[in-house]
């Protein structure tokens, strides 16, 4: 048994944050705000740039490209749990 859910979809909100479903029904918020500071996620300060992610194939991550992505540790670990559907699916 894999040791995080996969990921079933992601969706960027406001405030430089992604709402991200996990396969299991589980949905967390994950703040990038903090990847900011960080020159390797310098593109994520363009919207346009940060509203293209997208989930990788077998819901083992996302990415923005093919050097920019995050795994579903990650967002699982460090996302924050959506107690309501405050954003529907």
């Amino acid at each position: 048994m894999d040791k995080y859910p996969k990921i079933e979809a992601v969706r960027p909100i406001p405030g430089k944050r992604l709402l991200v479903i996990f396969q299991n029904g589980t949905q967390k918020i994950y703040d990038c705000t903090r990847l900011l500071e960080d020159d390797q996620f310098a593109l994520l300060h363009h919207d346009a740039f940060f509203n293209a992610v997208q989930v990788d194939a077998g819901g083992y991550g996302i990415s923005w490209n093919d050097e920019l992505d995050l795994s579903e540790a990650e967002l699982w670990v460090h996302g924050r749990l959506l107690e309501t559907d405050v954003y529907p699916v």
